[in-house]
């Protein structure tokens, strides 16, 4: 099921306007302190990124994640 999470989050740039950057893979060290998948993505504003929040296709690839996830981290900031 993660390989599926990870082709549908590398999908989510073709389906969601206004991204700007989206980069998925997953974790090659495999520490303690290591998340599986990490994934950072670029927005021209704040609300692009509500709209990508919101979308349904990134709710029925968030909700998988949540499915598969222990934990998720996640930190938003404007540049």
């Amino acid at each position: 099921m993660r390989e599926e999470h990870l082709a549908k989050l590398r999908d989510l740039p073709n389906l969601i306007e206004n991204i700007i950057s989206f980069n998925v893979g997953k974790d090659i060290l495999h520490l303690d302190r290591s998340f599986d998948t990490g994934l950072t993505s670029t927005f021209a504003d704040e609300a692009a990124l509500e709209a990508y929040t919101i979308h349904p296709e990134h709710q029925k690839v968030a909700a998988i994640g949540k499915e598969i996830a222990e934990k998720v981290v996640s930190v938003d900031f404007l540049d």
